[in-house]
C-alpha cells in the first residue's frame, strides 16, 4: 500500500516569498503546486484537490479572503493558511471568522509555517 506526501498549493505573487516557500515545503516532503495569483489556482481544475492551501491574503486581483470565500462556495472544504505582510486587529479576525487554519505575519518563520500546515493537515 502506497502513501502519497500532502499536496500543498502554495498562492502567494510575491515570486522571492513564493519560491522561498515551495523550496521550505519540498524539503519538508510534502508535495506542492505553486500559484502566482487566486484566479490561477482556482481555475486550475486539472490539479488534484490540495491537502491543504497557503493563501497570501493581498494579492492583486482576488483577495486570499475571496479566494477562501470561492472555495466555500464551491463546497471545496481545504484547510487553509492565511498570511500577510498587513497584519491589523480587524484582519486577524476576520481570519479567525473565515475559518482560517492558521494566520501568520511575514516574514514568515519556517517553523511557524511547518507547524501551522501539519496542523492543518491534522498531524
Amino acid at each position: 500500500m502506497s502513501t502519497r506526501e500532502p499536496l500543498v498549493a502554495i498562492v502567494e505573487d510575491d515570486d522571492e516569498v513564493r519560491v522561498a516557500f515551495a523550496r521550505l515545503l519540498e524539503c519538508a516532503g510534502f508535495a506542492i503546486r505553486v500559484f502566482d495569483s487566486g484566479e490561477a489556482f482556482l481555475s486550475d481544475a486539472s490539479c488534484r484537490r490540495p491537502d491543504c492551501v497557503v493563501l497570501d491574503l493581498n494579492m492583486p486581483g482576488l483577495s486570499g479572503f475571496e479566494v477562501q470565500a470561492r472555495l466555500g462556495a464551491l463546497g471545496r472544504d481545504i484547510p487553509v493558511v492565511l498570511v500577510t505582510g498587513h497584519d491589523t486587529a480587524s484582519v486577524r479576525a476576520r481570519a479567525s471568522a473565515t475559518g482560517a487554519k492558521a494566520y501568520l505575519c511575514k516574514p514568515v518563520d519556517d517553523d511557524a509555517l511547518l507547524a501551522a500546515i501539519a496542523d492543518a493537515l491534522g498531524s
